[in-house]
Parts: structure tokens; C-alpha cells; sequence
């Protein structure tokens, strides 16, 4: 994207290089951020999406990091980064801020290894726990240590909790949440949110000369945003749904598939969006239990699709499609990522490192006042370990998605990126 700075070069080389890592998990239960359900050993997961263990430390204990104040500080720089996390409270949890932290302890380590990129930043780590209060105290103590920009939590609820705080104290906040709804202005999102999914999947319908989108979503809160995404981008395209439907359990999929089968026989509906991962495989087989023919309908998921191995080895989810951002940035540090930590990268590491290294930007941390609006909502954008990407005024942001057709042996790109 466009220049960045005096410094450009030398961001965008660490941006494009420096990129994600994070530890995963090792305890029962899942965790789950928008629509992204991780699961630990021990849980009801497949083996995809099982984490692998955190490294132990001596006598088999999982590091438990301190619950309250500052866990640990790390880098050099004289601008301070408060990083807050859930480091305690329910162990999977934990295990999954623990990743994240790792993560941004190897964007720090990819900084002070290289001679082009100035260390400008300190970065301190505090714990939220897994509360809203937990969120709002380490926020707090952030403000008073006297933190230029702090980056997470992880949840929603607790993104807006911590960004009330930043924002009343003029601070900026960046979390790593994809639930559009704790999105604010000074609160910005990194991560792939709905509404940027659906713009570049409905792009690319439209490329394919489809006419009857409809969608299928579930009945939460993230649900909902999926869905106000999927009706707002459909009108920006120029598409008018057919017809949305809405499903509390998986009991109601015979239900939907029959409400849509007489649309999906007459032409009316000719791509059905299905952006939930857990239902997609069972409506996907409903379709083919209606009869409805493989390829009639077009299927189209979500970047939440990406590297799930009950989607990529579902037979009726065959030549069904998906945005995603581009996974050679996640692959590209897998090798470092287990040196360091004996572990493969988590799959949010690359949310952690890019956060790091944007807060590092020169011409972002070095600003007077640092990291004002005016930069960080630059159309330009940055590169991250995920692409290309730019925050928008209402602290949603942007990426540069490919899209992703489920083929034998898992997806291949059939569309580049582009935002």
C-alpha cells in the first residue's frame, strides 16, 4: 500500500517480514473469539483444531504468569505499549493470551535482531483475566503507568471495556477481537471482520455471474453482525438477498434447507452463504440430502473456514468457497516459532506480531502526539503478516483477502488479493 513515513522502507520490510507466532493449548475446553472456537486437548475438537501443548516448565507445570500488575516487560524502546491479555483465570484461556504474548515477545526479538528498524517501543504486559473488570483494571493501570497505546484483549466484551478507559484518557487502543459491534472510533480492530469477508466474497460472486445470494446465520451475537454485514455489503454490491435465515441449533438445519429448496429448484437462489464453521458441513450435506446437485448452488464461507479440517475433507462442501487471508505469512514463521518455543505458532499468533511491529512504526510511535487518528486510519494502510490491511474512522478495519475454493486434499486459491 502507500508510503508510510520517512522511514517507509524499512516499516514495510519489518511488516512484510515480521510476523506471528503464538503458543497454543494445552487444557479441556474451548475458547472462542467472533466465530473462531479453538479447541484444547481433551475437547470435542478435530484434530485440526486441536492446539498443540505449551511448552512445560520444570516439574510439569504450565507457566502461570503473575495475576495482577505488570506480568513483564519487554523491548527497549522509550515510547511505552501496554500489551493486556488473559493470562489467569480459566486455563485454556489463559494458554491462548499466553500464545499471544509469545508472539509479541518474537516481534520485539525480530526488532532488536534487526540493524534497519529503530527500537522504539517497551512493551508491558499486564492480565486481564478473563472479566470485564479484570479488563477494565488492567487498562487502568496502563493509563496510570503511562502506556502511549495499548494493544488487546482478546474477548469483546472486554475490547469495549478497556477501550471506555483508553479512550477517556485520549489513548488509543487496538484489540484483537472480530466482533464488529467493539469497534469504536480510538478503538480499532485488528483482526478480519465480517464486513470485510463479505465484500470480498460478494466481489467475487459477482464475478462468477451470480444473481440469488441468500445466507445462512446463527442466532448470537456474532451471528448477528455476520448477518448485518451480509445485508449491508449485499446492497453496497448492488445484490438484493433472496432470503436470510436465522438457527439457534443444528436441530433446524433440516428446517432452513426446507423453507430454501423451492427458491434454490426455481433459480431464485443460485449462492448460499454459510459462514458459520461448525454448521457449514451439516447444511452443506442437507443440500445434498434434498437433492439438490453438487455445483448448483455456489456455497460460500468465511475467512473462519481457513485450515478447518472438517470443512477442507467435507465431501458436500466440494467446490464451495472462501475468503482468507494469505496463510504463507503464518508459514513463513513456523520454523522460527518452534525453535524458540518448541511449539507450531497458534493460528492468532499473526495478530499478536503485526501489532507489535505496527506499534514500533516510526512514523506512528516517533509522532507528536503518538499514534494519533490522522495515522492510523491513513488510507494507505500497512503490511502485515496477513496482508495488507487499514483501519477505517469507526475502528473496523480492512484486509486484503484471497479467495480460497475447497478442492480434493484441502483449498486452492482461485482469486487474489484484494482489499
Amino acid at each position: 500500500m502507500g508510503n508510510i513515513g520517512p522511514s517507509a522502507g524499512r516499516i514495510r520490510l519489518a511488516l512484510l517480514l515480521a510476523a506471528a507466532l503464538a503458543l497454543s493449548s494445552c487444557t479441556p475446553g474451548q475458547y472462542q473469539i467472533g466465530s473462531r472456537t479453538f479447541s484444547f486437548p481433551f475437547g470435542d475438537s478435530s484434530p485440526q483444531q486441536q492446539a498443540q501443548p505449551i511448552p512445560m516448565q520444570q516439574g510439569g507445570m504450565m507457566p502461570m504468569p503473575v495475576a495482577a500488575g505488570p506480568s513483564e516487560s519487554f523491548g527497549r524502546g522509550p515510547v511505552k505499549v501496554a500489551l493486556l491479555l488473559p493470562l489467569s483465570g480459566d486455563p485454556g484461556t489463559a494458554s491462548v493470551g499466553m500464545a499471544l504474548a509469545n508472539a509479541s515477545k518474537l516481534a520485539i526479538g525480530f526488532i532488536e535482531a534487526n540493524p534497519n528498524i529503530a527500537e522504539n517501543i517497551t512493551i508491558t504486559l499486564r492480565d486481564t483475566g478473563t472479566s470485564i473488570e479484570g479488563a477494565t483494571s488492567a487498562a487502568s493501570a496502563a493509563v496510570s503507568d503511562g502506556a502511549k497505546l495499548i494493544l488487546g484483549p482478546l474477548r469483546a466484551d472486554q475490547v469495549t471495556a478497556a477501550g471506555a478507559v483508553a479512550r477517556s484518557a485520549g489513548l488509543p487502543l487496538i484489540g484483537f477481537s472480530n466482533n464488529p459491534n467493539a469497534a469504536a472510533p480510538g478503538v480499532y480492530l485488528l483482526s478480519v471482520l465480517p464486513d470485510a469477508e463479505m465484500k470480498r466474497s460478494l466481489a467475487y460472486v459477482r464475478t462468477q455471474g451470480k444473481r440469488g445470494i441468500a445466507g445462512i446465520f446463527p442466532n448470537s451475537e456474532f451471528g448477528q453482525a455476520q448477518q448485518a454485514a451480509f445485508r449491508q455489503q449485499a446492497a453496497v454490491a448492488g445484490y438484493q438477498p433472496q432470503a436470510v435465515y436465522g438457527f439457534t441449533s443444528a436441530g433446524e438445519i433440516p428446517q432452513i434447507i426446507g423453507q430454501a429448496l423451492p427458491l434454490i429448484q426455481s433459480g431464485v437462489i443460485d449462492t448460499l452463504f454459510l459462514p458459520d464453521r461448525a454448521s457449514a458441513p451439516g447444511f452443506a450435506a442437507a443440500l445434498q440430502q434434498a437433492g439438490v446437485a453438487p455445483g448448483r448452488v455456489l456455497l460460500v464461507g468465511s475467512a473462519d473456514w481457513q485450515g478447518d479440517m472438517a470443512i477442507l475433507q467435507s465431501a458436500s462442501l466440494s467446490g464451495a468457497v472462501f475468503p482468507s487471508v494469505d496463510d504463507g505469512g503464518l508459514n513463513a514463521i513456523r520454523g522460527e516459532y518452534q525453535a524458540r518455543f518448541g511449539t507450531q505458532p497458534h493460528p492468532l499468533s499473526t495478530i499478536a506480531y503485526t501489532a507489535t511491529i505496527l506499534a514500533n512504526v516510526n512514523t506512528l510511535s516517533m509522532a507528536n502526539p503518538p499514534y494519533n487518528q490522522t495515522l492510523l486510519i491513513s488510507a494507505t494502510g500497512f503490511n502485515g503478516r496477513d496482508g495488507v490491511f487499514r483501519f477505517l474512522g469507526n475502528g473496523r478495519s480492512e484486509y486484503g483477502l484471497v479467495v480460497k475454493k475447497i478442492a480434493t486434499g484441502g483449498a486452492v486459491m482461485v482469486d487474489g488479493v484484494k482489499l
